[in-house]
């Protein structure tokens, strides 16, 4: 048999430190586990390397024998009445690694006694709010074609007025379990029935809405809120507003929000900029002029003798901060109007002035 590299199974190098080799461990039984729709080979391999290399004795006992060790384990380490903690495994970290994947894998390394509850599939869409309604917040109507809660059972899935009876399958618990042997001893795995999807109970007579399911594909119209100071790409999260599922909490709603561009004016953080065109009398002697802001027009006191390409600020003009209290500013860019077609009395009089 050839000798199978554990470390490059895993993805770690050989100097990886042993919460390295666990971490690696994690990620890669969750990415193959064939409950996830992963390569059961290469799971049941990825669980082989790390019962080589997840604890510091047998990782030695690798590293010293390399191509040998599978047959120093095969006659080492099995056999009934084997124990981990002989080999030197420390079993709260045997719990507390497969208590982490529980969630993912389904099962309990504690013997599991409750059960992961079913939620439903989360929704991401996307909303386009025009420059304004970004800056100051909004409320839109959405409708959205999802899987309900059937509105006749309210989900039960029962007819309303009938009772319900438990699943033959698991007894109304929900769940089943199951005693497996591995290198670290007997597992009991505990997993959702698959002939109740984990509700534990039948209704006696099916909904006549939804036929027993406790939910159906439909129509729902929400309102949702936009608040002020989102920029683009930002998301909101809805909770509870995305499918629904029998016997299980909805999943979300995620809205991603698309700001269209504007015209005028440009955001850069939480501060808003635009360009002014101003008469050469008013940049020369100074004087007062409308501004367009996002809180509509706005008077701008130009200083005299300003240049072209001076900013002026306008505070608290800007873009709310989300989240907390206060406002970017707005941020003018003058740039002055030359005359054009100048009569030969207005050239002579320029003419004058610069000399």
């Amino acid at each position: 048999m050839a000798h199978k590299d554990y470390y490059d199974i895993l993805g770690v190098s050989r100097s990886a430190s042993q919460q390295e080799i666990k971490e690696a461990f994690r990620k890669k039984a969750m990415e193959h586990h064939p409950d996830r729709g992963g390569d059961a080979a290469k799971f049941k391999e990825i669980n082989e390397a790390y019962q080589a290399l997840g604890d510091a004795q047998t990782r030695a006992q690798y590293d010293q024998y390399g191509s040998s060790f599978e047959q120093l384990r095969r006659q080492g380490f099995q056999g009934a009445g084997f124990d981990p903690r002989e080999m030197g495994f420390d079993i709260g970290d045997l719990s507390d690694l497969f208590g982490g994947l529980g969630d993912i894998f389904g099962f309990s390394a504690r013997g599991g006694q409750g059960r992961r509850e079913a939620r439903g599939r989360d929704i991401e869409i996307e909303v386009g709010v025009p420059f304004e309604e970004a800056v100051h917040g909004a409320t839109r109507e959405i409708e959205l074609e999802k899987i309900n809660q059937c509105a006749r059972c309210g989900g039960s899935g029962a007819e309303p007025g009938s009772g319900f009876k438990n699943c033959p399958t698991c007894g109304g618990a929900g769940k089943v379990s199951k005693m497996t042997h591995s290198f670290f001893g007997a597992i009991q795995t505990v997993t959702t029935c698959a002939s109740c999807h984990g509700i534990g109970k039948y209704p006696e007579k099916e909904c006549g809405s939804c036929h027993g399911k406790g939910v159906a594909r439909g129509k729902r119209v929400l309102k949702i809120k936009i608040p002020g100071g989102i920029d683009d790409g930002g998301t909101i999260r809805f909770a509870g507003e995305g499918e629904a599922v029998r016997g299980g909490k909805p999943g979300d709603l995620y809205v991603q929000v698309r700001v269209k561009a504007h015209k005028d004016f440009e955001r850069r953080g939480n501060d808003i900029w635009s360009r002014a065109v101003i008469a050469f009398k008013t940049a020369a002697l100074g004087g007062v002029v409308d501004i367009p802001t996002v809180d509509g027009l706005k008077e701008l006191k130009i200083p005299a003798s300003t240049q072209s390409g001076t900013v002026i600020k306008m505070k608290g003009l800007g873009v709310p901060h989300l989240g907390s209290g206060g406002r970017g500013d707005h941020f003018v860019e003058i740039h002055i109007k030359v005359p054009e077609h100048l009569s030969r009395q207005q050239k002579k009089m320029l003419e004058d002035f610069e000399e």
